[in-house]
């Protein structure tokens, strides 16, 4: 725990508040993961990366008085802020450990369900926690993931700025060794660490004007800001004009705002 932390969004306070919007933006989504794979009473299940909230709340229903969720959490601050959240809505049933999700210390083959949301886009080594998952997971237990295809988002009319922002934090992920595209090969990842009966669900969706994920690449811009500037990919003043222009074209209802492609990918361990 000693090391950096690698999390390529970084964990300034707007991107926090950031995330504890988007466990209720994702929430019907990951309810409908959670029900495909047949998620009920009694289960254990750990959440890898929950940040504030992630899925706690929906695992915690789902398993009831006779289930167990674990969560996960890397970051001291953000495995805090779930513990309020878990106390003031009462979730006896849930436990946060702050651990690193590369080597949790839990024992092997201890949980029903082992997921992650989006998570293993913002870190280097993905496989690493991807191992750690399989390695918790029960025999004929499951694993899911839900991660983007994020440089696929689009909007209509086209404008250069978010063409030239995304190619930028793709070059940031690039020296960070992380990939922003990652979805794309979740089926793969999983059958290579040995999970069978892979399936996979995509998902895409368009953000009307007031959606807080209608500007969600310049809130992933400005986490990154220190970064484009320090790896001088962009000075300050092309930034600055960059993302203004982008926030204009975002605020006029008019324009079409469509998410990336995202996977959400699911199998059991053998």
């Amino acid at each position: 725990m000693g090391e950096p932390d690698p999390y390529f969004l970084g964990y300034r306070r707007a991107e926090q508040e950031r995330l504890e919007r988007q466990a209720g933006e994702l929430a019907g989504e990951s309810e409908a993961l959670f029900a495909r794979i047949g998620v009920g009473a009694g289960w254990r299940v750990l959440e890898i990366g929950c940040g504030p909230q992630g899925c706690l709340g929906l695992l915690s229903q789902r398993v009831g008085a006779s289930g167990r969720v674990t969560g996960i959490e890397r970051s001291a601050e953000q495995a805090d802020t779930a513990r309020r959240f878990v106390a003031a809505h009462g979730l006896a049933n849930v436990e946060l450990l702050c651990a690193d999700g590369r080597a949790t210390g839990l024992l092997p083959a201890s949980f029903d369900l082992v997921t992650a949301r989006l998570v293993l886009v913002n870190v280097p080594e993905p496989e690493e926690i991807l191992a750690e998952m399989v390695r918790l997971t029960k025999p004929g237990g499951v694993i899911a993931l839900h991660e983007p295809v994020a440089s696929a988002q689009r909007i209509d009319p086209p404008h250069h700025a978010q063409d030239r922002l995304l190619e930028i934090l793709d070059a940031v992920s690039v020296r960070e060794r992380t990939d922003r595209n990652i979805g794309l090969r979740l089926p793969r990842m999983l059958r290579s660490a040995g999970v069978r009966d892979v399936e996979v669900i995509p998902l895409v969706h368009v953000y009307p004007p007031a959606h807080g994920r209608r500007y969600l690449l310049l809130d992933f811009v400005e986490n990154a800001r220190g970064r484009i500037l320090e790896y001088g990919l962009l000075a300050e003043p092309e930034l600055r004009e960059l993302t203004s222009e982008l926030r204009g074209h975002l605020d006029d209802p008019g324009t079409l705002v469509v998410s990336g492609l995202f996977f959400q990918a699911f199998g059991k361990r053998a």
